[in-house]
C-alpha cells in the first residue's frame, strides 16, 4: 500500500480530486476532513448555480468520482484508501443541498453525515462491503447522505 504524498496528489488530476484537493492528506480524520472542505467549498459553489445546475455537477461530480477513486485507489493499492475523499465531499454537497440555510443545521448536517458514514448501518455496510471499486466508494456515501437527510428532515420538522 502507498502511502500518499504531495507528490502523488498532483501526479494525475484524478488524485488531486480523489484526494479532495489534498483535504485527504490530513493525518488525522482523513475523511472528517474532506466533509469539512466539502462544507467550506459548497457556499462557494452553490451561491453562483441554479438548483437544476448544481443537481447536474452533483450528478457529474459524483459519475467522475466514480473514476477518480477507481483509478487513485489501483494507484494507491487498497480500493477504499482513508485518503480518498471525493466521496465525502459530494456527499456533503448533496446534504447540504436539503439543509436550512443556517450554521446550525449545516453543523447538524455535518455531525449526521460523519455518523452514518462512520458507523455504516445495514444497508451502508453491505454496500460496502459488496460493490468495489469507485463505485463503491461513491455508493456507500450516497446511501450514508441519504440517512442524514432522513434524519435531518425529522429534526426539522420537529425543532425547525
Amino acid at each position: 500500500m502507498l502511502k500518499p504524498t504531495r507528490r502523488f496528489l498532483l501526479a494525475d488530476p484524478s488524485h488531486f480530486i480523489a484526494l479532495g484537493f489534498g483535504s485527504g492528506l490530513w493525518p488525522k480524520g482523513p475523511g472528517t476532513a474532506g466533509t469539512l472542505a466539502g462544507w467550506l467549498l459548497y457556499p462557494l459553489i452553490k451561491s453562483s448555480l441554479s438548483d437544476p445546475v448544481f443537481g447536474a455537477l452533483l450528478l457529474a461530480s459524483f459519475l467522475f468520482g466514480i473514476l477518480a477513486c477507481e483509478r487513485t485507489g489501483r494507484a494507491l493499492g487498497v480500493a477504499d484508501h482513508g485518503s480518498i475523499v471525493w466521496d465525502e465531499i459530494v456527499a456533503i454537497w448533496l446534504v447540504l443541498w436539503f439543509t436550512p440555510p443556517t450554521l446550525g443545521w449545516q453543523a447538524v448536517a455535518f455531525g449526521l453525515f460523519r455518523f452514518f458514514d462512520i458507523v455504516k448501518p445495514q444497508p451502508i455496510r453491505w454496500v460496502d462491503d459488496r460493490t468495489r471499486g469507485g463505485l463503491g466508494v461513491m455508493l456507500d456515501d450516497l446511501l450514508a447522505a441519504g440517512y442524514s437527510l432522513f434524519v435531518l428532515a425529522l429534526l426539522v420538522r420537529f425543532f425547525g
